[in-house]
Formats: C-alpha cells, structure tokens, sequence
C-alpha cells in the first residue's frame, strides 16, 4: 500500500508540475489569438463563447497586460463584424448607463472592478425591474438577445470588461432601444450619445479632489 501510495504521490506532483508548467506558458493574453477563438466559437453558439471568454478573464492581469491600462473611460473595439462584435469597455468610477437593449446576444467578462447590471422587462406602459446580479473580476454574464439591462460601477476606479456581442453592435439588423433613467420612457439608441456619457463620467470624477 505504501509504495502504491508513494506512486500515486509521484504522479500527482509530476502532474501538478506539468500543469504549472502549462500555465505559465499560456499566461500572456493574446489579443488576436482571443479574437480568433471567438469568431470559432460563435459557430456553436453563445455558450462556445462564453467559454473562451471565461478562459479570459480567469487570469485578470493577463488581460490587463496585454489590453493595455486604460487611460480614459470608452468603448475600444477589438472586432467588428456582421456576425460578432468585441469590445472592451472602460467604465468610470460611479457612472451608470441607462437601461438598454442590444437585439442580439451579449457575454460579458469582467478583468478589473465591479458591474452591477439592473435587469428590466416590458410592461404595458414602459419597463419595471425584473432582477439584478453583480459581476466582479473574473465572473462572466450571458445575456439573451432580448434582455434590457443597465449598468453601474460602483466604485471609485475604473472597472474593465470585455463584451462579445452576436452580431454587429453598431448596425444591428433591428432597431435597439434605450430607456430615460428618470422616466423611463423608450427612445431610439444613440451610441453617439452613450460616448458622451462616458467623457462625462469621466469629467466629472475627475474634477472631484480625491
């Protein structure tokens, strides 16, 4: 039983070397390589990407690294397609998007900070609060092509997260919506205008003394 024992110890290190060793050699976020594997994926659908997505962000700092620290709060593309989009969002300390939809599927991961998503659902007049989950680094959200959800960093630093979506998140081939935070009466998406907000966002905490 002993020298079973011994044996099985000795396989169990030399696997666990192996897999350190492995690790360490796939620690480097390679951008290109991520985009690659998503656009392979998105054949077998949202959960395929999801999947290379959480593989992302389990090492956080890698992500960081090879992205890159952002110095201002924005939206960066990374692809863009008719069939999948890649964007790496720099939210600002404390600001928050209104509720939205996308009318195609989203997978959110996040590499640095916290996302709180509100989830909303249609009612007769507007929309009324349906759930809500908050996301830190390394967690990862699917998001149905139908879901309404708006954001928040709740904190006093930037939170980073990449975004995957299933289709072309600037053309989708159906009209997107957003929602008044206050009123919450329905208007025609305006990217133009959600760049806007995140230069806001960004001024405004800046011009706070911290």
């Amino acid at each position: 039983m002993r020298i079973s024992y011994l044996r099985c110890t000795a396989v169990g290190i030399s696997v666990f070397v192996f897999r350190v060793k492995l690790i360490g050699i796939n620690s480097m976020f390679d951008k290109d390589r991520f985009i690659e594997e998503c656009i392979a994926a998105r054949a077998d659908g949202q959960q395929a990407v999801r999947e290379v997505v959480t593989a992302a962000v389990t090492d956080s700092s890698a992500v960081m690294a090879g992205l890159g620290e952002p110095q201002q709060a924005g939206i960066t593309q990374l692809h863009r397609s008719s069939e999948l989009t890649i964007l790496n969002f720099a939210w600002a300390p404390c600001m928050s998007l209104m509720p939205h939809n996308h009318q195609m599927y989203a997978v959110i991961g996040i590499y640095s900070g916290r996302e709180d998503n509100v989830y909303w659902r249609r009612n007769e007049s507007s929309i009324e609060a349906a759930g809500a989950k908050s996301l830190g680094v390394g967690d990862v959200a699917t998001l149905g092509s139908n879901i309404i959800h708006s954001v928040l960093n709740p904190i006093s630093k930037m939170t980073c997260a990449i975004h995957v979506y299933g289709g072309d998140f600037f053309e989708p081939e159906e009209p997107r919506s957003e929602w008044d935070h206050e009123t919450l009466q329905e208007q025609p998406w305006d990217i133009d205008g959600v760049r806007k907000l995140f230069a806001e966002a960004e001024a405004r905490f800046n011009a706070v003394d911290h």
